[in-house]
């Protein structure tokens, strides 16, 4: 049986939001790398996607060639470059939920130290404090009915309205979507070709302002290519 489209009076307007990410410690630290992974492996799930999505909203000043802090400190901290780049390359995108991305983290970890005849440690003052995020979402206070009326706004979203719609959704979404897919799906198979579109993207390797541009072109493409 094929989706039946949403008349527009039945669908739910999409509702802009936007907000904020407010760092919390946990009062847990690291100094070496059997510390970091012993910690890792009962840290809260919130201090991982912290440290993995996280500096997209609080962008940070150190080596931008790695995309996570657990990369970063490996690379500053333990001076251990190799490490550092097998953990920028575990992409949460792959994970169907959270303790499996927290997993292949620790196997990461823990075949390292197997290699390692002495455990890497940090100098006292660059010990790894493990956080969480706290996220404040505010109502933007826009509406929109119909796919189409999201067009003229979209490259002016602010980013924390990009990372709320796009990343923290993926934690609220059944799909484990961005909420505008998520969205088009209450249309039925209208929208289908632009829902697979928005859902490829992988948003680990894109700023913010980068994502905002894609789903402004996504958006912009199909429609155009509609009218045709």
């Amino acid at each position: 049986m094929s989706e039946r489209a949403t008349d527009p009076a039945e669908a739910t307007p999409f509702a802009v939001r936007d907000c904020a990410l407010i760092s919390l410690a946990t009062g847990l630290k690291a100094q070496n790398l059997r510390e970091f992974c012993d910690i890792l492996q009962r840290i809260p799930l919130e201090s991982i996607e912290h440290h993995l999505w996280g500096r997209l909203l609080q962008p940070r000043f150190d080596e931008p060639e790695y995309n996570n802090d657990f990369a970063s400190w490996a690379y500053h901290g333990l001076h251990d470059k190799t490490l550092a780049e097998r953990l920028s390359m575990v992409l949460p995108t792959d994970f169907a939920d959270q303790e499996a991305l927290r997993q292949e983290l620790v196997e990461v970890l823990e075949e390292r130290l197997d290699q390692c005849e002495m455990v890497p440690w940090a100098k006292n003052d660059q010990q790894f404090h493990f956080l969480r995020s706290q996220i404040v979402v505010f109502d933007s206070g826009l509406r929109f009915a119909q796919p189409v009326d999201l067009i003229p706004y979209l490259a002016h979203l602010s980013t924390g309205s990009v990372y709320y719609h796009f990343i923290d959704a993926r934690n609220r979404t059944a799909e484990r979507c961005d909420d505008f897919s998520a969205w088009l799906a209450s249309f039925g198979a209208e929208y289908q070709p632009l829902r697979e579109r928005l859902c490829g993207v992988d948003p680990y390797f894109a700023s913010l302002q980068s994502l905002r541009q894609i789903v402004t072109d996504l958006f912009q493409t199909f429609f155009e290519e509609a009218v045709q």
